[in-house]
C-alpha cells in the first residue's frame, strides 16, 4: 500500500503546480485537462483548460492534484503537507518559497525535535509544515 496526498484547487492547479517547481523541484509526470478527458462535453468551456487530473513527484514522494469545481471546492483544513527536508538550509530555503505571498502560521525555527520547523499556508491555501529533524 501507499499513501499520497491528493491536492484540490479552485481552479488554480496548474499555477500551483508551477510554483512547486520553481518553489521546491517538483517535477510534473502528468498533467490532463477536463477537455481532454472522457467528460468533456459536460464541462462548461471556461472549465474545459483546467485539470481533472495531475501527478508530481517532490523528491521520492508523489503528489496528486486537480481542480475542483466551484460547488465541489472546500478549502483545506484539518491537515498538513509535511516537507521534511535533510538539512537546516533546504528547510530555510523551501519555507521562505512557500512564504512567497503566503501566510505563516509559526516561523521557521528550532525546537525540541527539530533543527527548523514552521507552519506556512502557500498562496494556493494549502497548509504545509516544513520540518528538518533533528538526527538521531
Amino acid at each position: 500500500m501507499q499513501i499520497n496526498c491528493y491536492l484540490n484547487f479552485k481552479g488554480e492547479c496548474e499555477a500551483a503546480l508551477k510554483f512547486y517547481e520553481q518553489a521546491l523541484g517538483a517535477n510534473v509526470h502528468m498533467l490532463m485537462r477536463f477537455g481532454d478527458s472522457p467528460m468533456a462535453a459536460e464541462v462548461s468551456p471556461e472549465w474545459k483548460d483546467k485539470v481533472v487530473h495531475a501527478r508530481c513527484t517532490i523528491g521520492e514522494t508523489i503528489l496528486m492534484a486537480s481542480d475542483a469545481p466551484p460547488d465541489r471546492y472546500v478549502r483545506p483544513q484539518g491537515f498538513s503537507v509535511n516537507l521534511g527536508t535533510a538539512t537546516a538550509e533546504e528547510a530555510e530555503r523551501a519555507f521562505a518559497a512557500l512564504s512567497a505571498g503566503g501566510k505563516v502560521e509559526m516561523p521557521l525555527q528550532p525546537t525540541f525535535w527539530a533543527t527548523r520547523f514552521g507552519i506556512v499556508t502557500d498562496r494556493f491555501g494549502t497548509p504545509w509544515m516544513v520540518n528538518c529533524e533533528i538526527a538521531p
